[in-house]
């Protein structure tokens, strides 16, 4: 029963832990450190809550303002801006960096920590086209 195998491969194989070096890569501590219990329940620094919903913090601020100066009209343009930029996506093999999402916050012209320390399951290398795509339809 090859579609019963495919349920199970598709039930215990997440493909976004599939990096370019394969399944079975050992932890990496330079980018997540060590493992703990406590880690994984707690913020390890008080700031890191803040710094998660930075982004989302930021959107508020400039809608709130946005509006303050030219009305209601000029946020939500700005949201279906942002709402139809989020809709197209390459292929799920290729890496999508949103270049337009990047142009509508103004942050194409910064040089942050992700565009020189990217995380690697963002690298250039392609994955299996064909099974991506399966996966993204459900065939698999």
């Amino acid at each position: 029963n090859s579609r019963g195998s495919a349920s199970l491969l598709k039930d215990s194989i997440s493909f976004t832990e599939v990096s370019a070096t394969g399944l079975f890569e050992g932890h990496d501590l330079l980018r997540r450190g060590f493992t703990s219990v406590k880690n994984e329940l707690l913020p390890s620094h008080p700031l890191e809550l803040t710094e998660k919903d930075f982004q989302l913090n930021q959107d508020k601020t400039n809608f709130a303002t946005l509006r303050n100066i030219q009305g209601i009209h000029a946020p939500l343009k700005l949201q279906m801006e942002f709402r139809a930029v989020k809709q197209v996506q390459r292929l799920p093999f290729l890496h999508s960096s949103n270049m337009a999402m990047d142009i509508l916050r103004g942050n194409d012209e910064c040089i942050g920590f992700e565009d020189i320390l990217n995380d690697p399951s963002q690298s250039e290398v392609m994955g299996e086209p064909h099974i991506m795509m399966e996966h993204k339809l459900g065939l698999l």
